[in-house]
C-alpha cells in the first residue's frame, strides 16, 4: 500500500496569474500536500517571475518560453524533461489538453510515468474542440485517447465531449472543481453592510460577475440590460470584478449603477459584500468563481452552460437561463435581485449544496484516490 505519492502538475500558468484553472490548482494543491500528496507545479516562466518559489508549501518550478507561440510550446516541453526526470514523480497530471498534455505524454513515453488531463472547458472554446482544429488535431486527438491513463472530468458536458472522441469510461473519472468553504462564506447581515462600506460600495441589491472580461462571458448583454433593471430595482449596482479584453468596450457603453473594480487577487471580500453572483457566459467548464459565489452564500444567475446545470437547481439555489438571451437574462435579475427575501434564500441553498458536493478537501481525496490507483497499477504491472 502506498502512503505517500508526489504528483507533478503541469499547467501553463501559476499565481500570481489568475484564471480558473490557475485558482483551482491554487486551492487543490495545498489541500492535497495535506493528504501526503506532494506537488510540484511545473508552469511557464513569465516576465518578472523567479524561476523556482515556494507557495503556500507548494514547489512551483517556472520554465523558461522562448521565442513565437510554436517554438514557446516546444521550448516549455523540452525544459521540463530534465526537471520531471530529477523529480521522478509517481503521476503527472496536466492541465488542459494542449503543451501541458503534450509534455506529460513525452514524460510518459521517456520514463513511464502515468498521465491524467483535466480538461477545463467546453463547447466551442473547450479543449476538445480547440485541440480538434489545431495542426495535425485529428492525430493529436487519438494520441490523448490512447496514451493517457486517466482524464480527470470536471463537468458532465467535458465527459460527453471526451466520450464521443472515444475515450473509454474507465479512463473518465468524474472530480469536480471544488471551493474551500471556509474562506468562501457569508457574513451576518451587519457584517455584511461593514465589508460593503471598506471596499467603498454602497448598501444597495448589488449583483457580481467575477473573472475575465472577455468576449464569451457576454457581459455587453448584461450591462446593455442594467439600466432596464434598475428601472425595476432602484439603486441596484453591478460591480464588474476583473480585467480582460472587453474592459474598454465595456466601460463605454455602461451607465450608472456599474462599477469596474479591475482584477484582484482576492474576490472573498466582494462576494461577501454582493447579493447575487451573475454569469451570462456562452461557454464554460465548471466555473470555478460559480463555485465561490455559491459558497460565500449567493445565488446565481447563470446560462445553462457546461457544469451550470450541474451546480443550479433553477428555482432553487439559483436560476438557470439560455444563452444570447438578454431578455431572459434581465427578468432574471429582476425577479432574484428585487426580492430580498427570495434571493437570501436561494443564497442559504446555494451554500449548502456547496458545502454538501463541492468541498475543496473532498475533491484533493478523490485526485488523491485516483492517484493511487493508477500508481498501485503500474506497480502490479511491474
Amino acid at each position: 500500500m502506498v502512503d505517500s505519492i508526489r504528483v507533478a502538475m503541469i499547467i501553463q500558468g501559476y499565481h500570481p496569474r489568475i484564471g480558473g484553472a490557475e485558482k483551482q490548482l491554487g486551492a487543490v494543491a495545498p489541500e492535497l500536500q495535506k493528504q501526503q500528496v506532494e506537488v510540484h507545479v511545473l508552469t511557464r516562466r513569465y516576465q518578472n517571475l523567479p524561476p523556482f518559489e515556494t507557495i503556500d508549501g507548494v514547489a512551483v518550478h517556472r520554465l523558461p518560453i522562448p521565442g513565437i507561440k510554436p517554438t514557446a510550446s516546444i521550448g516549455f516541453t523540452l525544459a521540463a524533461m530534465p526537471v520531471l526526470r530529477r523529480l521522478r514523480p509517481d503521476v503527472i497530471h496536466a492541465h488542459e489538453m494542449f503543451s501541458p498534455a503534450t509534455t506529460a505524454i513525452l514524460a510518459k513515453k521517456l520514463f513511464g510515468t502515468p498521465v491524467v488531463v483535466t480538461a477545463h472547458r467546453s463547447g466551442a472554446l473547450g479543449d476538445v474542440e480547440r485541440l480538434k482544429r489545431k495542426t495535425l488535431g485529428a492525430q493529436r486527438v487519438a494520441l490523448f485517447r490512447d496514451t493517457v491513463d486517466a482524464f480527470a472530468v470536471i463537468s458532465r458536458e467535458i465527459d460527453d465531449e471526451l466520450a464521443a472522441i472515444g475515450v473509454p469510461a474507465a479512463h473518465r473519472v468524474f472530480i469536480p472543481n471544488g471551493v474551500d468553504t471556509r474562506t468562501f462564506a457569508p457574513l451576518a447581515a451587519d457584517d455584511k453592510r461593514t465589508r460593503r462600506a471598506a471596499l467603498g460600495l454602497p448598501d444597495v441589491p448589488i449583483a457580481l460577475f467575477a473573472g475575465r472580461l472577455a468576449q464569451e462571458k457576454r457581459l455587453d448583454l448584461l450591462v446593455g440590460v442594467w439600466q432596464a433593471i434598475r428601472a425595476q430595482v432602484p439603486g441596484a449596482m453591478l460591480v464588474l470584478v476583473g480585467a480582460g479584453a472587453e474592459e474598454a468596450a465595456l466601460k463605454r457603453m455602461a451607465g450608472a449603477g456599474v462599477l469596474f473594480t479591475g482584477a484582484t487577487h482576492d474576490v472573498a471580500p466582494y462576494l461577501q459584500a454582493a447579493d447575487l453572483f451573475v454569469l451570462p457566459s456562452a461557454y464554460e467548464g465548471l466555473s470555478v468563481a460559480l463555485l465561490e459565489a455559491m459558497a460565500a452564500g449567493l445565488p446565481a444567475v447563470a446560462t445553462r452552460v457546461g457544469g451550470n446545470p450541474e451546480v443550479i437547481t433553477h428555482g432553487e439555489n439559483g436560476w438557470l437561463i439560455p444563452v444570447d438571451d438578454p431578455a431572459a437574462l434581465q427578468a432574471a435579475l429582476i425577479a432574484v435581485l428585487g426580492d430580498a427575501r427570495y434571493c437570501a434564500n436561494l443564497g442559504c441553498q446555494a451554500r449548502a449544496r456547496i458545502v454538501r458536493d463541492y468541498e475543496i478537501a473532498g475533491v484533493a481525496q478523490k485526485l488523491r484516490a485516483m492517484y493511487l490507483r493508477l500508481l498501485e497499477a503500474r506497480r502490479a504491472q511491474n
